[in-house]
């Protein structure tokens, strides 16, 4: 059993017993810290939405995101870094597109239903 801490204060509503031994240590939710910092960048944002529905290279996904390249390029090393995507070569371009670890499917779900927007029909409906 995690030992609780000595806690400053004593409000006497015994409500923070129950819950102090599951707060996660630093280490732990270190990689949710990262991803969600990488995230607070509205033009990462609308990056990483966009692989999550599609593969593509620097020069499409500047196009679509009114960018231009190096600064898409800076943007996906970052993203790439705290692995929220994953790259392929093909031929002599990089495509990207979002990890598909429980991470970004959950950061995804989270964009979508705070900014009220959702997935792009397959069909294009």
């Amino acid at each position: 059993m995690k030992h609780l801490p000595d806690l400053p204060h004593h409000h006497n509503n015994g409500t923070h017993s129950h819950f102090i031994p599951d707060v996660p240590d630093t280490d732990t939710i270190g990689f949710v810290a990262d991803a969600m910092k990488q995230l607070g960048d509205a033009s990462r944002l609308r990056i990483f939405w966009l692989l999550c529905h599609t593969e593509e290279c620097v020069a499409n996904i500047a196009a679509l995101v009114e960018m231009s390249s190096p600064a898409v390029s800076h943007h996906l090393r970052l993203l790439k870094s705290s692995g929220l995507i994953i790259s392929r070569r093909d031929g002599k371009e990089m495509l990207y597109r979002a990890a598909d670890t429980r991470l970004v499917n959950a950061l995804h779900l989270i964009i979508e239903q705070l900014a009220e927007i959702s997935c792009p029909s397959e069909t294009g409906n």
